[in-house]
């Protein structure tokens, strides 16, 4: 479990303490809250998978689009991810490298399921760099979230699938990257932060050592 969901679990069984003196059967509400909260931030391992060139999912959740975007009049391959308050929150990286750099950017909270949402809302632009490849992913906030975590600095290494953050209470998680690379989900499939393959990067140096 984040840590996070211990304290505000810990907050809520005090206040269903507090209601059960006075009343029993109310102290249910804060009881039934707090074991909502406790199971939302909820961190499974995960198998990460060791194939040359991939690239994982940041998160769990549904594709809702796969298309080209543009960065600093760059081509991009985006996919992206929404989260709903049932899925796991915690954000891994795409890709084994070096963190280059980390920008928070304030925002609007419109609904994570429109296009909007990836200029407009509050979010976190991460870019890793490493595996021959340059990746961006975001991390942003929906019409329930509230607060981004990045735990991650910039020039810190991570490895593939590795935990880097987590985003509270629905969201949507966008990750670019060349558009040479094969996109391997289509719009609809659910994945799994850091075990489900997104694309594959065939002119990867880990992948070009293995054709050999």
């Amino acid at each position: 479990m984040v840590r996070d969901g211990i304290y505000y679990g810990i907050g809520l069984l005090f206040v269903a303490a507090v209601v059960a003196y006075f009343n029993l059967w109310l102290a249910a509400v804060p009881l039934l809250v707090a074991a909502f909260v406790m199971w939302f931030f909820r961190d499974p391992n995960r198998v990460v998978p060791s194939e040359p060139g991939a690239l994982v999912s940041p998160a769990d959740g549904k594709v809702t689009d796969v298309g080209v975007c543009s960065v600093n009049g760059v081509p991009y391959t985006r996919i992206s991810i929404f989260l709903n308050v049932f899925d796991v929150h915690v954000n891994r990286s795409p890709i084994s490298g070096v963190v280059r750099s980390a920008e928070y950017r304030k925002g609007k909270f419109l609904n994570a399921m429109g296009p909007a949402c990836a200029d407009e809302n509050e979010q976190n632009v991460v870019t890793v760099e490493g595996e021959g490849q340059k990746v961006i992913f975001k991390q942003i906030a929906g019409l329930i979230a509230r607060r981004i975590v990045f735990t991650k600095k910039v020039g810190e290494n991570v490895g593939r699938g590795e935990r880097v953050g987590l985003i509270k209470f629905g969201s949507r998680t966008d990750v670019m990257f060349s558009p040479e690379a094969q996109v391997v989900v289509k719009v609809g499939d659910r994945v799994k932060g850091g075990s489900s393959v997104v694309a594959r990067f065939a002119n990867s140096p880990a992948a070009a050592r293995k054709g050999t």
